[in-house]
């Protein structure tokens, strides 16, 4: 069976557990997908459209991972309708699992509980929703933080929410450079609360994002030409652009080397102390690197040919570690001038995600070098040379 085939349906098997896991009457949050081993860009800056009616509740967008490109993809933020009174969103998050970067899926409950501690803004904070709030069967917005044409909607109220410190675009819960959030007992015992999955619409809204190639992470750079539609699946009409990226963002290198392993039950970020001290699987640092190994002697059976061909060895070998130890030095460099500066979470992303870049590029190039000295040093074929029997003609 060919590769593609097999991951997806490993990937739709998953999804099929999530759901069915979601269902139940008292189902908590559950990692979705694969491990992914580096993270996801920086939520971008956009507004919020205007809100279509009563009943429908923001959900605020994220960033996605397709397996089959290897690359995020931004699905839109869209006004839905609660499928429930009383119920609200949780959004779903990214967070370190140990072996990768998980998604945690977002559901409908009567609470909102964790979701990574991750700022996605329009009253999703970081923790609970200054959004709006239910009064028996209707809901009510927050003019000071969402969108609503008072003139058709008349549920509204107004108060302000405090929101100038621990401003963030890190779009991801643990690991290097993540949030450090952890969750309340409120929160957990939310977690344990009666769930309803994603609806329809928000599973094509999903959909709809992962089609379009301009929507992929490699291709906007962090600032998705659709950031957010009024309604989900409206990707034409009345949509809205991102103003700029949350922050510079360059895709890495070998993409589909950056996987872990499955992940479907990956431990929440909670449980996990050491989270936010552990490195992602993929190299960022040259010090990540295992130690480089001396080639083995050559052995052409031509004693000359072989001292020679070992002094290129040493001296490759020199000149890469000399490259690997100026690398680090000046990636450490920049570290020291980050902590001078209290540069913010997005800024030192963007930094890791450059180290991240430059190591697995030397790393490449060096085995690139690697490949090329062994092909020099392979003994030539007593074929290749025709004895002075076997000359052709002229060449006597």
């Amino acid at each position: 069976m060919h590769i593609r085939s097999v991951r997806t349906l490993f990937l739709g098997l998953a999804l099929a557990l999530v759901v069915l896991s979601m269902s139940a009457a008292s189902s908590a949050q559950i990692a979705v997908g694969v491990a992914v081993g580096f993270g996801p860009p920086p939520l971008p800056v956009y507004e919020q459209p205007l809100c279509p009616g009563e009943g429908y509740i923001w959900t605020p967008g994220y960033w996605a991972y397709d397996y089959d490109i290897d690359d995020y993809y931004w699905v839109p933020g869209t006004w839905v309708l609660a499928p429930e009174v009383g119920f609200l969103w949780t959004p779903g998050y990214w967070g370190w699992g140990g072996n990768g970067f998980v998604f945690y899926e977002g559901y409908w409950g009567p609470v909102v509980g964790f979701y990574g501690g991750i700022n996605y803004g329009f009253g999703y904070f970081g923790e609970g929703f200054e959004g709006g709030r239910w009064d028996h069967d209707r809901f009510f917005y927050n003019r000071a933080v969402t969108n609503v044409n008072v003139t058709n909607i008349h549920n509204v109220y107004n108060t302000t929410v405090i929101n100038n410190t621990n401003v963030t675009r890190v779009s991801y819960n643990g690991g290097n450079g993540g949030i450090t959030a952890r969750p309340t007992r409120q929160q957990e015992a939310a977690a344990n609360e009666r769930h309803i999955p994603p609806v329809a619409v928000q599973t094509q809204q999903a959909q709809a994002a992962r089609a379009n190639p301009q929507q992929r992470a490699s291709m906007n750079l962090g600032k998705p030409p659709v950031a957010a539609t009024p309604r989900p699946g409206a990707f034409k009409d009345h949509v809205v652009r991102a103003q700029a990226a949350g922050g510079a963002y360059t895709p890495p290198a070998n993409r589909g080397g950056n996987r872990g392993g499955s992940n479907t039950s990956a431990p929440r970020p909670e449980n996990r102390p050491e989270n936010n001290t552990a490195r992602p699987s993929t190299r960022v640092h040259p010090r990540d690197l295992p130690p480089a190994e001396r080639p083995p002697a050559p052995n052409t059976g031509n004693a000359k040919r072989d001292q020679k061909y070992q002094q290129q060895q040493e001296k490759q070998f020199a000149k890469q570690e000399q490259e690997r130890q100026k690398l680090q030095q000046r990636q450490e460099q920049q570290h020291q001038r980050l902590e001078q500066q209290h540069a913010n979470e997005a800024r030192r992303q963007q930094v890791e995600q450059q180290h991240q870049q430059q190591t697995q590029q030397m790393q490449q190039r060096h085995e690139q070098q690697q490949q090329k000295m062994q092909q020099r040093q392979q003994p030539p074929s007593r074929e290749s040379k025709p004895s002075s029997k076997e000359r052709p003609p002229g060449r006597q």
